[in-house]
């Protein structure tokens, strides 16, 4: 089987300022931080979302209005996301270089709104990757550190562990990965972690 490199995409891919996020959403809110937390960004909300919690992107988005009690609209709510990204071009070529190795999949914690604009959010993305092999938590079922994100992961790709290879920012999301029997890289920069994806394809 070809190896498999997936890659997480927020301060791994792109650098990914959430405050810039949150400040954009205050704007078009006009709830603080602290009440986008209460109303959004908890176990309920954002994090059920990345585990599959609500069926489409349509569910997702008529909750995150009723939560937040303000009608925004797909097209702001996508804007907003985009506008705190910015892309690492060391990071992109790392996966230019992992796609002449093998396949390339991205698998990053978001729900499906995200997971429909993808294309959009992250542009540079499609050629590298591909529109169907960008894929957020939300469809598999479940939200990284959990096993079971990347065991679905694997089924999908039909790969065997010992030739997939994953990189993230965070290590408990590493130390997941690496508890079905993934490859884990610890993403510290893009240099780093074209040595990381070499060094996995030499093995």
């Amino acid at each position: 089987m070809p190896l498999l490199f997936v890659f997480d995409m927020d301060d791994v891919l792109y650098d990914y300022d959430w405050r810039v996020r949150m400040r954009g959403i205050t704007e078009l809110t006009g709830h603080d931080l602290g009440e986008l937390r209460r109303r959004w960004w908890h176990d309920e909300g954002e994090w059920r979302a990345e585990a599959g919690g609500f069926a489409d992107a349509e569910a997702y988005h008529a909750a995150f209005v009723e939560a937040l009690g303000v009608q925004i609209s797909v097209e702001d709510w996508v804007a907003n996301r985009a506008g705190a990204m910015t892309p690492w071009p060391e990071s992109l070529a790392a996966v230019r270089r992992a796609r002449e190795l093998g396949r390339v999949s991205l698998l990053t914690n978001n729900g499906p709104l995200l997971g429909a604009h993808l294309a959009t959010v992250a542009p540079e993305l499609v050629e590298l990757f591909g529109a169907e092999h960008l894929r957020t938590s939300s469809y598999y079922g479940a939200r990284k550190p959990d096993p079971e994100v990347f065991r679905a992961m694997l089924r999908a790709y039909d790969a065997d562990p010992a030739d997939v290879f994953f990189t993230d920012d965070l290590p408990e999301n590493v130390a997941g990965a690496e508890s079905v029997g993934i490859t884990g890289h610890l993403f510290t920069s893009g240099a780093a972690l074209l040595t990381a994806i070499e060094e996995f394809a030499r093995a």
